[in-house]
């Protein structure tokens, strides 16, 4: 089931996020995981490799945040485009059954504490850098990555083969109101 997930360097970790996909996050803290959709996440630094999200202080995995000091994100594709939409819409402080509800499967890896959620193109587990101000101010977070995972059919060798992938593993982007566009066409400004 796992066999196209390969580790990725951590010096490459920030080449999964460069390209600006919604993301799903994941968190565990007591007992209780969820999985939300963001669309603000973005590659933060390099060494060691840091990203940033922005976590609504409304949300229940901000909670799972801040309260296990680790998370994950991931990007769906558009394989996951209802899921992602059920996650990013339904809120596990109104339905605990929100992930069965939404088809989500989770699985795990060593040393990581918040799951991940399956068939996804990749994941990056992260330790949380708290920043008190910058969460309570902008609901911005910052995670150290510790760990990232890629989808061999489309993510290879440090580079997203989107063109010669199954169409189904393309990365989503959400511009408003449940409307997504997925990665297009690859062009070189270079040879």
């Amino acid at each position: 089931m796992n066999e196209h997930i390969q580790p990725v360097p951590l010096e490459k970790a920030y080449r999964l996020l460069n390209h600006g996909p919604t993301v799903l996050v994941s968190a565990r803290h007591e007992g209780v995981e969820n999985v939300m959709a963001a669309a603000w996440a973005c590659a933060l630094d390099f060494a060691p490799p840091k990203l940033t999200v922005v976590l609504d202080k409304s949300t229940r995995t901000r909670a799972l945040v801040e309260g296990s000091g680790s998370f994950v994100i991931q990007l769906p594709t558009v394989g996951q485009l209802r899921l992602t939409h059920e996650v990013g819409n339904r809120s596990l402080n109104a339905e605990p059954d929100k992930l069965a509800r939404a088809g989500v499967t989770l699985m795990r890896m060593d040393g990581v504490e918040a799951p991940l959620v399956q068939g996804c193109s990749a994941w990056l587990a992260c330790r949380l850098v708290p920043e008190p101000h910058n969460q309570q101010a902008y609901d911005l977070f910052i995670g150290e990555v510790t760990a990232a995972w890629a989808d061999d059919r489309v993510f290879r060798d440090g580079h997203w083969h989107f063109e010669s992938a199954d169409p189904v593993f393309r990365s989503i982007h959400h511009i408003a109101g449940g409307q997504f566009y997925a990665i297009g066409e690859a062009m070189r400004a270079v040879d």
